[in-house]
């Protein structure tokens, strides 16, 4: 049909417009075939640059390798002259090192260390080469022998550094480094210096040397014996010190220390125990409080008789025992300064050994004297152990840090004096008890006047020293396997044996326990002993006054608080004694009262005239020879206390006044005689001052 067929105009128009398209992709075709064909003509010139270029470089080559080789091997040449020259200076240099540091070695090390050590350093690099590479060289003997001559310079030089700078710690000194504390806050200013900064870095620097290249060991034994002897002259000297200045306001510290305290009040200088001393402190001041009076003998030494020597003594012991754990401990912090690392603690070990051994001798000094002492029943002796042993105890823990990798019999030492105090305090104190009971019943040794018997103070003023001591008394009672131990081991079992394992409330009953047994010792020898007495009322005095002077010492100390541990009416029974010995004495007036008592007088009628023999009995040799005879008697007995003495007065006084007054009152109007001013002699108020009179030996 007519529509579906295309224009000739627009076939017309497409045919052109692919011509134009054909005829366009043909120069294009065109254009790359010309570029190829440059492509092609500069890719045959760069092959023929490239060409030419290789033929030249390979010309080139074959010119330059050779001339390469040869300077080459000349620059190997060169280097080989040159090492063998520097091998040569150097092997050179070691022939020359004994000419060149002979002199210096000579002259020695002082004043010019780190030169001489340089010096020693090239000897021995010259020794360890002619070893290696000319052991039969002369010149090995010469650096060998100038090699041990500078080693043995720089041990003398060693030796006389320690020598010239090692001098003991001033007494002043070990007493501040010792006192101190927090509070004071002078932990670091009480550092000792031993050594002077230079001589101590000398010293390190020597033994460093010594034990790195010189293979010597010798300079420790050196080291070990001068500060041992140092050490040991330390705590001499601070005995010394004890000896000549020690006194009763204790032992003088620094300026620095004194002035600081000034500043700290609350500092407190370490307490002295002034054992000895503190018993004759005590013995005096109930002398002077009534409680204490003319004694009589007994075989217990009494303590007042001791020399202020052994509290310095003591004193001095324990001062030694912390000097020495203080300059040991200073003495580690030197030590490990200088000495290798594993030589430390048997260098240190030796370094001590003759302080701590005198120390350990001195105090079995102690103990041995003690022993002698308790053979004498001199048990007062033995409380030197007390605050001995109890600074041991206290000083263990560091005694033990400071003694730790030492040798075990060097760490046993300390346990082991422990062990023999606690033993012989022990035997002390159960022997002391068996004494009390034990001490015999002499005539002659009683007090005529009935006072305190000098085993009762002795054996009150021993338990007295016991309280600043509970814990070491108590644990030295269980630990010596005494029967009270045993208690402790029977309800305890669980717990070790030693001292250590023991409470402190344990310790108290311990010592409870103990001091009523001795308490109770005591009781029933005094008992005993009153029994000497021939009159009645003389032996209630005597235990009147003991048993008055025991609760009035247990009260005005803590004792009474102790005893009360285990026996809480104690103090009420002591009461009920003295109380029956005041009745037990008042008995005997009863002599001189049943003759004018009311129950014991005859009926006397009015008007009837009473006989000359019942004037004479009881209105003459009954009442008035009676109550003179006792006033007579009695005047002569003591009663020390002032309060006990006037209330036994006082109550005889109105005994006696009241039964005296009603008899004169009711027989006044007798006519018995002409002259009633020969029997009655004495008003009621006469009487009175009588019984005033008595128990004063002044009056």
């Amino acid at each position: 049909p007519r529509s579906t067929m295309i224009p000739t105009e627009e076939m017309s128009a497409r045919r052109r417009e692919i011509e134009d398209k054909l005829k366009q992709e043909e120069e294009t075709l065109s254009f790359i075939k010309e570029s190829l064909e440059k492509s092609d003509q500069l890719t045959k010139n760069m092959v023929s640059i490239l060409s030419s270029f290789e033929s030249r470089l390979m010309k080139l080559e074959n010119s330059i390798i050779p001339v390469h080789k040869q300077t080459e091997n000349l620059q190997r040449l060169q280097e080989n002259v040159e090492k063998t020259l520097s091998c040569l200076d150097h092997v050179i240099s070691y022939y020359h090192v004994a000419k060149d540091t002979e002199k210096i070695i000579k002259e020695g090390p002082t004043g010019r260390l780190e030169e001489y050590l340089n010096c020693m350093d090239k000897i021995q690099k010259a020794v360890e080469y002619f070893q290696d590479n000319n052991p039969d060289s002369p010149e090995l003997n010469r650096v060998k022998s100038l090699f041990e001559r500078g080693k043995e310079s720089l041990e003398s030089e060693f030796r006389s550094l320690m020598t010239r700078h090692t001098k003991p710690v001033p007494p002043i000194l070990i007493l501040d480094l010792i006192s101190g504390d927090d509070e004071m806050d002078t932990q670091e200013e009480m550092a000792l210096e031993h050594l002077p900064e230079s001589v101590l870095h000398d010293v390190i620097r020597i033994s460093g040397w010594l034990v790195e290249n010189g293979r010597n060991q010798d300079f420790m034994t050196v080291y070990f014996q001068i500060r041992s002897v140092q050490l040991d002259r330390s705590i001499k000297g601070l005995k010394d010190h004890f000896r000549k200045n020690s006194s009763s306001t204790g032992v003088p510290y620094s300026p620095a220390i004194q002035n600081k305290r000034k500043d700290t009040p609350t500092k407190k200088p370490i307490k002295r125990p002034g054992t000895i001393r503190k018993a004759q402190n005590l013995l005096k001041q109930y002398s002077q409080h009534g409680l204490d009076g003319k004694k009589g003998a007994s075989n217990l030494i009494p303590m007042e008789g001791r020399d202020d020597v052994f509290d310095i003594e003591i004193d001095a012991y324990i001062h030694c025992v912390s000097a020495f754990v203080k300059l040991a401990q200073s003495e580690y912090q030197l030590l490990t300064e200088i000495v290798p690392e594993h030589h430390q603690k048997k260098t240190f070990d030796s370094l001590i050994q003759e302080s701590l051994d005198n120390l350990i001798m001195e105090g079995d000094n102690i103990v041995s004297a003690a022993r002698k002492a308790i053979i004498r029943h001199d048990y007062s002796a033995v409380l030197t152990i007390f605050p001995i042993l109890k600074h041991l105890k206290q000083m263990k823990p560091e005694f033990d840090q400071v003694l730790q990798g030492t040798a075990a019999g060097t760490k046993n030492k300390l346990p082991g004096l422990i062990t023999s105090m606690e033993t012989t305090g022990a035997k002390a104190l159960e022997e002391f008890a068996d004494n009390i009971k034990n001490d015999p019943d002499k005539e002659y040794n009683m007090p005529k006047d009935g006072t305190v018997h000098e085993l009762t103070s002795n054996a009150i003023l021993f338990l007295q020293q016991l309280l600043d001591f509970q814990e070491t008394a108590g644990a030295m009672l269980a630990s010596q396997g005494t029967c009270m131990g045993f208690i402790w081991t029977f309800f305890f079992p669980e717990t070790s044996s030693s001292a250590s394992s023991y409470s402190s409330e344990f310790s108290r009953r311990l010592l409870s326990t103990y001091i009523c047994k001795v308490l109770g010792n005591l009781q029933l020898n005094l008992l005993s002993k009153s029994k000497v007495y021939e009159d009645p009322a003389l032996s209630a005095i005597f235990l009147h006054n003991n048993y008055n002077y025991i609760l009035k010492s247990l009260e005005k100390s803590e004792l009474i608080q102790l005893v009360a541990v285990t026996q809480k009416t104690a103090e009420r029974s002591y009461r009920e004694l003295i109380e029956q010995q005041i009745q037990t004495y008042q008995r005997s007036w009863l002599k001189v009262t049943d003759y004018i008592s009311e129950r014991n007088l005859p009926v006397f009628q009015p008007g009837v005239k009473v006989s000359g023999w019942i004037r004479m009995f009881y209105f003459g040799q009954g009442f008035n020879d009676g109550l003179e005879e006792l006033c007579k008697i009695q005047k002569a007995w003591a009663i020390p206390d002032v309060e006990q003495r006037d209330k036994i007065r006082r109550a005889q006084k109105t005994i006696v006044k009241e039964t005296y007054g009603a008899f004169l009152n009711r027989y006044s109007n007798v006519p018995f005689t002409k002259n009633p001013e020969k029997y009655i002699k004495y008003q009621v108020d006469q009487v009175g001052e009588m019984i005033e009179r008595l128990f004063d030996t002044s009056a």
